[in-house]
């Protein structure tokens, strides 16, 4: 019996996420499963010459004997979060045996679902996505998505840190909003990486981020909030599809390189790095400093 059986490769060029569609054949079942091999919600970028081991590793994960167990890890999970329970209801729809579901005809009924699915990622669950597929239910051509009883944070995971850590975080960086300049309550900021994970690949990640040096901090984070946050990952999303450089405050300036991705750096990996130096996104205290000694 072929335990994996490759077929398709396909994007999802919104998202930045590629898939590869298979067939995983287990005793007495068979499943047609899609699995991401770039998801940057885990960091996960699987090289192509390194796709077939990855899929053995998932085909492992994916385990139906194992579900039970991933199950009972969920209701713990979702426990944990009493206020989450109009994201959990799209997790109850979409969990289970995993197979395609129709954003127009079975999930929950909600304006925003996409927010939603946006929640259950950064949750660290993985979903394929499929934005044209037939609905043998509503007959017509919809998003469809689905979700693997992956372990949160996938088989190769995110970069995770202890409340503990993320506390010491805004401490050592003095509660200072990197974006509106000026010391904010810290209840309402986050750590933001540097350097976004959209580019991470798996040699990136570190396994944990609660032993980091106060000088790792000070290179590596600097504090937003959230509405912020957000609008850094579509700034770098659009960098990294578009090889344009985003423009801080609207202003054309760049510290170092110019608006176009220097090209002598990769997309990806700790290399990468290189290429966000200067943009405004990428360091704004550092770039606000650049731009005042400009004016000056």
């Amino acid at each position: 019996m072929q335990k994996v059986q490759r077929l398709l490769t396909r994007s999802h060029s919104k998202a930045s996420e590629r898939y590869v569609d298979v067939v995983f054949s287990y005793p007495n079942l068979e499943l047609e499963l899609s699995i991401p091999i770039e998801y940057r919600r885990t960091g996960t970028d699987i090289p192509d010459t390194k796709i077939d081991k990855y899929l053995a590793e998932v085909y492992e994960e994916l385990n139906p004997n194992s579900w039970a167990q991933w199950q009972e890890e969920q209701a713990k999970f979702w426990k944990s979060k009493p206020g989450a329970t109009t994201t959990k209801a799209f997790f109850d729809v979409l969990s289970g045996t995993p197979r395609w579901v129709c954003v127009g005809c079975e999930l929950p009924t909600n304006p925003n679902w996409a927010r939603r699915i946006q929640d259950l990622k950064e949750f660290g669950y993985t979903l394929a996505t499929d934005t044209s597929r037939s609905c043998e239910q509503c007959n017509a051509n919809k998003t469809h998505l689905m979700l693997l009883p992956l372990k949160r944070g996938g088989v190769s995971g995110y970069e995770k840190w202890s409340s503990d850590t993320r506390n010491r975080i805004i401490r050592l960086l003095k509660s200072y909003d990197a974006f509106e300049g000026k010391v904010g309550r810290k209840e309402g900021l986050l750590p933001d990486h540097k350097f976004p994970e959209i580019r991470w690949d798996h040699e990136t990640r570190r396994e944990s981020l609660n032993d980091l040096s106060d000088a790792e901090i000070v290179n590596d984070f600097q504090l937003l909030s959230n509405q912020r946050n957000q609008q850094k990952r579509e700034v770098c999303r659009s960098c990294y599809q578009s090889g344009i450089r985003g423009k801080i405050f609207g202003i054309d300036f760049f510290y170092h390189g110019a608006e176009p991705w220097d090209v002598r750096f990769p997309k990806n990996g700790k290399a990468a790095e290189k290429g966000c130096i200067g943009c405004g996104w990428y360091d704004i205290q550092k770039w606000r400093k650049a731009l005042e000694r400009k004016l000056t």
